[in-house]
């Protein structure tokens, strides 16, 4: 006879009640969750929808009557679309306005004469029809009477709409819409040019036996550490229109594409190595040696095995180079002359034209590629597959003269392009009046001289570098460990991971902006922060977390999971781990958390070029204003600066980490 079971009869689903250290864990991932809405979804929110918001003059909206010249007599109501009707005063493209425009109410009488002793009448048809007399402003539907000398201070304002029009208007602007075209050619052939470059000099490190490898690697760091408007310095210095090699651009102009592109391999070329050398230094020996038995010659071995082998290298690495060129400012501000790309009409929508409208459309537009790069470049790491097992076997490198010297060249060439450039920044800081005085002298130095900011703004970029560094650090892995350590709450999890991947594929330029619609709302009740080093700090945090918490995961992934377990057996909170096990476990990822964000904070200048205020002026902005100024000389100086103290700062980086790291992570060497 078949055997039975019975059924257990249907009950509450069990689940598992939360201990004092998942509530704490939650309420911290919660906290740090807000700060990113806070920092980064609210304000690019502000933004989308002020790209939508028009502004026009709806004459619909006013009536007027007219006296005779006793002021007894008044005429029947007309609107000013009537008026408009008749005279053709306002063309229907004059009509479309920005939020700050005024339309005087006299174009609608052309017989208009301020000493008349006509007097008008003026009124709102609806609730919103707002009107300027002088500096006051008028809304109402009721009559207000004005004699003829007042009636010419008065303003029609534009009222607000939304729809698309923007998007219409600078997609059927052909000067507007060419700079879509002149970002992707700018982009797309720095990104060639960079990742190539950087193949060849990672693969000459790691798949050589060349000397020098050591001070190759610190010199292709350099341009990490100056901001993105000194080589467009150096570039003018070199091959401007008194430049030193003009000559050899055969009678080409650096201002433009091809400054541009220079400029831009120079600062992006570290970003790809850095990438790039990873990807080349984890091979398997045995594929090499595979390759030689079946006889295979170097170049089809080449085209099997090492590309293969780095192809998601180079791909994360063109993503990368691309999201850098096509947001970057500083450069094409400085070089770019007359060439317009995305980030510079933002700078001119904003800061020239004060329309912050338009601006946003150009941001969500500059946002557009950014976003598909960073898309992309996530789902092609998610297909990437570990090329190391435990059976593998180190590539090391065989001695062949020919090949060094080959490698050696063209790390030297390298090597060369990115001192040169450098070296020139610092020859032009030191001359008294290019090309006329030669002369070496530290006048450039004389910040308090010039306009930008003088040496104040100088000390306020350690300032932010500093306070960057400090609350960053503690913001981003105090996230990350939340994020990693929590058991369970999948859905959380996930939505803050993505919250702590967006500002990866924010440009700075729009970041700031969006700080603009967000921050600068009186209605916003962090509206205080506004114009103060701490929404600079709050920024610059922001725009540099996904590094940070990519570093910080990666370091508390190697950590074993059970330690928690444990801990929680013995009674001991989380805090007690976090701070005797986790922190100095992880110490060397907290350290480069820091200086990646001192370094970053001390050279960026898209992030914060539209939220600084006069007293929160950066050395950063400093070299953009001296720029603007015709101050090429300090603006180089100050420049210089940032470099030096960057220097510094990592110089004093690896002291302190050693030191540190030496008394911290003895057990490694056990």
């Amino acid at each position: 006879m078949a055997e039975t079971t019975a059924a257990l009869p249907p009950g509450r689903r069990v689940r598992l009640r939360l201990d004092r250290d998942g509530i704490i864990k939650r309420l911290f991932m919660g906290v740090i969750a807000l700060y990113l809405i806070a920092a980064l979804a609210l304000p690019l929110y502000a933004m989308l929808s002020k790209s939508f918001v028009t502004y026009g003059f709806d004459l619909a909206r006013y009536e007027f009557q007219v006296s005779d010249e006793t002021g007894t007599v008044w005429s029947e109501p007309v609107t000013a679309e009537a008026l408009n009707a008749d005279l053709g005063a306002v063309p229907a493209d004059d009509l479309r306005s920005s939020s700050d425009g005024r339309l005087s109410a006299t174009v609608f009488f052309p017989d208009f004469s301020f000493r008349s002793p006509v007097k008008y009448r003026l009124r709102g048809t609806t609730g919103d029809a707002p009107w300027l007399v002088g500096l006051d402003l008028k809304n109402t539907t009721d009559w207000q009477e004005y004699d003829s000398n007042t009636f010419r201070r008065i303003n029609l304002r534009p009222v607000k709409s939304v729809g698309v029009q923007n998007y219409a208007e600078y997609f059927s602007n052909p000067t507007l819409f060419s700079s879509i075209q002149n970002s992707l050619y700018i982009a797309v052939i720095s990104t060639v040019l960079t990742v190539v470059f950087a193949f060849g000099f990672a693969y000459a490190i790691n798949r050589s036996c060349m000397p020098f490898k050591g001070a190759f690697r610190m010199i292709a760091m350099m341009p990490i550490l100056v901001p993105s408007l000194l080589p467009g310095i150096a570039l003018i210095y070199l091959f401007g229109n008194q430049g030193m090699l003009k000559s050899l651009l055969m009678g080409q102009s650096i201002y433009g594409p091809l400054g541009i592109v220079i400029g831009s391999v120079f600062f992006t070329f570290p970003h790809a190595l850095i990438i790039i050398s990873t990807a080349l230094s984890i091979a398997d020996q045995r594929q090499y040696e595979a390759a030689e038995s079946l006889r295979a010659s170097k170049w089809r071995t080449f085209w099997t095995v090492t590309i293969p082998g780095a192809r998601y290298g180079l791909i994360s690495a063109a993503f990368v180079t691309f999201t850098l060129v096509i947001t970057d400012f500083g450069l094409p501000k400085v070089i770019g002359g007359q060439y317009n790309v995305l980030a510079i009409d933002i700078y001119k929508q904003v800061i020239g034209q004060q329309n912050f409208e338009m601006g946003a459309v150009v941001s969500v537009i500059l946002l557009i590629p950014a976003v598909l790069a960073f898309l992309v470049d996530r789902q092609v790491q998610k297909k990437q597959v570990s090329l190391l097992s435990a059976r593998s076997v180190p590539y090391q490198p065989r001695p062949d003269r020919r090949f060094e010297a080959l490698c050696l060249a063209w790390c030297g060439v390298m090597a060369v392009f990115i001192v040169g450039i450098i070296a020139i920044c610092q020859y032009a800081a030191l001359i008294r009046f290019w090309p006329y005085d030669l002369s070496l002298s530290l006048k450039n130095y004389a910040f308090d001289r010039m306009d930008g900011g003088g040496w104040a703004a100088y000390w306020n970029s350690i300032k932010l570098a500093l306070m960057t560094a400090g609350i960053g650090t503690v913001v981003i892995f105090t996230g990350a460990y939340m994020v990693e350590k929590i058991d369970g709450f999948k859905t959380g999890r996930g939505l803050f991971q993505f919250l702590a991947m967006l500002p990866m594929a924010v440009p700075g330029m729009v970041l700031g902006l969006a700080y603009i619609f967000f921050f600068n709302n009186p209605a916003n009740p962090l509206h205080f922060i506004y114009g103060t080093m701490i929404i600079l700090v709050i920024s610059t945090v922001t725009h540099f977390y996904t590094v940070g918490h990519l570093t910080a995961l990666t370091a508390l992934k190697q950590i074993d999971a059970e330690f928690e377990p444990v801990a929680s057996s013995l009674r001991q909170p989380f805090y007690k781990l976090f701070a005797r096990v986790t922190v100095p476990v992880c110490l060397p990822a907290i350290l480069d958390i820091s200086i990646y964000l001192f370094v970053n904070a001390m050279t960026t200048v898209s992030a914060v070029v539209f939220i600084y205020s006069t007293h929160t002026a950066l050395a950063s902005i400093a070299v953009l204003n001296m720029d603007d100024a015709g101050d090429i000389a300090p603006a180089a100086a100050m420049g210089m600066m940032i470099f030096y103290t960057n220097a510094g700062a990592r110089i004093l980086h690896a002291l302190a980490s050693r030191r540190i790291l030496n008394r911290t992570q003895a057990w490694r060497l056990r």
